[in-house]
């Protein structure tokens, strides 16, 4: 068999690899020139890429502005195209929501563009960057063949970016990563929350600097004057719920490691804590009541430590 043969060959094999690792981004209209790439409320998985997460972008008569940027160069490379199907106007910003890796490995595609994010987020992405793609490509395996970290090129602050007729109002919040930044179109009302929104999705912790801040960034995002709530996982939702539901969980959790620490309770014990019967709709909760111990549970033992101490 010749050398050209044996390349048809290899190439033949890939084939079908290569189909199976197709995003399939369809963007759904959810307001005036605005567009929703919704991901599922699953773990990062290979079946879905580690296209967990939801992605927006508007189409303004400047041109179109894109909130965050999904898990990987192919993702990012995909939403580029998707974009080209609704538009024909160009990319002209990207504002990244927060450091995490379902949200800004997609950064490569944009590499022309502005990349706007919080100086946390900044200085967050490039001390964990590396170390979350290698995690990732560990999880999902090929759909991250070739994803950088590319870091964003310019530090956005709290205020207003106008873009044609959208006036942006950019918010600087703590509670998830502590440097999150959400994002109200005041033209529309939708209010682009990230991570400081999960909706029937587990909320995850890894970077939080603490459940009481979150909550404040709760009370502080419903009290905008939104209209429709883009959370960073799962559904959109036109009314409160999500609020609701964030505030709901982020309040049994806290006095659920409060409760435990005072009692003197071991990480273990915390882990296999009963979970409310009305959190059960609420995908992965066990896992991530397991993380969350794992992350949150020495910082309230310290807590309680320092208060008995004379």
């Amino acid at each position: 068999m010749n050398q050209r043969w044996i390349l048809l060959w290899l190439l033949m094999l890939s084939l079908p690899v290569l189909a199976e690792l197709d995003y399939g981004l369809k963007p759904r209209l959810i307001a005036d020139n605005t567009w929703l790439l919704e991901g599922s409320t699953d773990n990062f998985a290979k079946d879905n890429g580690g296209n967990i997460v939801n992605v927006g972008f508007i189409v303004t008569e400047a041109g179109v502005v894109v909130i965050d940027t999904g898990p990987s160069k192919r993702y990012g490379e995909a939403l580029r195209q998707a974009i080209a199907r609704v538009t024909d106007k160009p990319v002209i910003q990207v504002l990244l929501t927060h450091h995490h890796p379902d949200h800004a490995l997609g950064n490569q595609a944009f590499k022309d563009v502005p990349i706007g994010a919080l100086a946390g987020t900044q200085d967050l992405l490039h001390q964990q960057g590396d170390g979350m793609a290698e995690n990732l490509y560990r999880l999902v395996g090929d759909w991250m063949r070739g994803t950088e970290v590319v870091l964003p090129s310019e530090v956005v602050q709290p205020g207003v970016m106008t873009f044609g007729s959208h006036d942006l109002q950019l918010l600087q919040l703590r509670g998830h990563t502590g440097a999150d930044l959400a994002i109200l179109d005041q033209k529309t009302g939708v209010l682009f929350a990230g991570d400081l929104v999960f909706y029937q999705r587990a909320l995850t912790t890894p970077n939080s600097p603490g459940l009481p801040i979150w909550l404040a960034d709760i009370a502080t995002l419903q009290g905008l004057p939104w209209a429709l709530v883009v959370p960073g996982h799962g559904p959109i939702a036109s009314d409160a719920k999500p609020f609701e539901q964030m505030r709901d969980y982020l309040t049994w959790l806290d006095q659920l490691l409060r409760e435990g620490a005072a009692q003197g309770s071991d990480m273990p014990e915390m882990i296999r804590s009963p979970i409310p019967e009305r959190f059960a709709p609420i995908n992965l909760s066990r896992y991530e009541l397991t993380r969350s111990v794992t992350h949150l549970y020495p910082q309230y033992e310290r807590a309680q430590m320092s208060r008995i101490q004379p």
